[in-house]
């Protein structure tokens, strides 16, 4: 023998459904993604620094076994080891070394300091000549002008 259930009809409106200004049925929100995941992957960049100290860590376990413990630990394939061992015995971490951006710093001259010093007393003395010779004009137009013979120097007539 079959039961079957008598059908109860449902209202169609939102106002049949919800007599005397009860609230109205409402549908649960989506679950959210979770805050922990990203919209989308990134992949991991270690630095020469921390490939260095992975590889370390795994030549010094490479002996008691340890090295499947390294590369559970930071997340890693043996073949990302592989590769950096191939980087580290060509060279390439020592050239990854940071390096301060911009213009060089050029090494000072030794000679540099010596050199403006001198160039300083140089103007110096070239302004205490330039007096001096104008100061001589000035003594040569006034022995002229009272008559006063003067002595000829070596270099001047």
């Amino acid at each position: 023998m079959i039961l079957l259930m008598p059908m109860i009809p449902t209202p169609i409106n939102a106002e049949a459904a919800a007599p005397n200004g009860s609230r109205k049925p409402t549908v649960a929100a989506p679950a959210s993604a979770s805050p922990e995941l990203t919209a989308r992957p990134h992949r991991r960049i270690f630095t020469a620094q921390d490939k260095l100290r992975i590889l370390a860590d795994t030549d010094r376990a490479a002996d008691t076994g340890g090295i499947a413990a390294i590369l559970r630990r930071e997340g890693l394939y043996s073949s990302a080891l592989t590769d950096w061992r191939r980087q580290r015995d060509a060279g390439a971490f020592g050239a990854l070394t940071p390096v301060r951006r911009g213009p060089k710093a050029v090494e000072p001259n030794p000679l540099a300091a010596e050199m403006a010093l001198l160039q300083k007393e140089n103007a110096r003395l070239m302004l205490r000549l330039k007096r001096a010779e104008a100061v001589m004009d000035v003594q040569k137009k006034v022995a002229e002008l009272l008559g006063i013979p003067l002595a000829p120097s070596d270099g001047e007539p």
